[in-house]
């Protein structure tokens, strides 16, 4: 299969036939580039809170009242986009409301034949929690799909190494990290968090970032980072690891050919088995650590 990556730009639109148009235009971009499962980023529908006007999009709650109440619209866009082409799409993650509780981050999967599911943000970041009051999500999903066993790792889930391992415990081939991140050393720690995730487990991480200036909403106002595609750095597969990425801040897709055969082929019989070792750790734990000290001569 090809999986596509977007590094994703944030725009302030005009009305929501707008928002359908560039939906529309990426995703025959990469389905062109002969996509079956095409990955936006964490956040990106924050640009719907520009519907509501300028000062809505500006404060922090608003713009997360306005972005939830365009899922429908969003539902329907991307189910019928990925019915148009045939192809698996993570849309772009966004707050979801239940009841009057406080909003998830929410990342919804669809397929040819509508809405597969979707996967919530397990642990929140400094600003989710202390300033927007974004809530976690309980509970992780493996996808099964005609393409394989899909996990979600939104963004900082992807720093934490027993989320991924969970989800390719449960069977999971590729992992999915949508992320949004304002500054170098934020995508930074995604990137190596992806990448971590990818050698210790011998999968495929799909590491889709937004990217730019969005001055006008606070919450998602500066974007830095580099779409990706990431892979165990071993035999028949890059030595760096890295199957596709764009350049740094660039709008595009990262694109690359990815082998559920491959995955099972190193986890079987790679230079190292990172996968099937993982077991390992706990027996190396039973004795407590020690601590030593440097030594000192009379």
């Amino acid at each position: 299969m090809k999986i596509a990556a977007a590094a994703y730009p944030l725009d302030f639109l005009a009305d929501q036939d707008a928002y359908t148009a560039k939906i529309t235009a990426w995703v025959a971009d990469a389905a062109g580039q002969g996509a079956d499962l095409l990955v936006f980023p964490e956040y990106g529908a924050m640009e719907l809170a520009s519907l509501g006007g300028a000062a809505v999009a500006a404060d922090l709650e608003a713009s997360l009242h306005e972005v939830a109440r365009h899922w429908p619209m969003v539902d329907a866009l991307f189910a019928r986009l990925a019915a148009a082409h045939g192809v698996h799409i993570l849309g772009p993650s966004g707050p979801f409301f239940y009841g009057s509780g406080r909003p998830v981050n929410r990342a919804v999967l669809y397929g040819p034949e509508g809405v597969i599911g979707h996967q919530d943000k397990q642990i929140m970041t400094r600003f989710e929690r202390e300033e927007w009051d974004v809530a976690p999500g309980s509970g992780l999903t493996v996808f099964d799909t005609a393409l394989g066993a899909i996990g979600i790792i939104i963004c900082y889930d992807s720093e934490f190494p027993l989320l991924g391992r969970a989800l390719v415990e449960a069977g999971a081939q590729i992992l999915l990290a949508p992320s949004a991140t304002e500054t170098y050393a934020g995508y930074t720690r995604v990137k190596v968090g992806s990448m971590a995730r990818a050698l210790e487990n011998q999968c495929v991480v799909v590491h889709s970032p937004t990217i730019g200036a969005a001055p006008w909403c606070p919450a998602v106002d500066m974007n830095v980072g580099a779409a990706a595609i990431y892979g165990p750095p071993d035999r028949r597969w890059p030595e760096d690891g890295i199957l596709a990425q764009t350049r740094l801040n660039i709008p595009g897709w990262a694109v690359a050919e990815v082998s559920l055969e491959a995955i099972a082929e190193v986890r079987r019989d790679g230079g190292v088995l990172n996968h099937a070792h993982w077991s390992e750790q706990p027996a190396r734990l039973k004795t407590p650590v020690n601590r030593a000290g440097a030594r000192h001569n009379a």
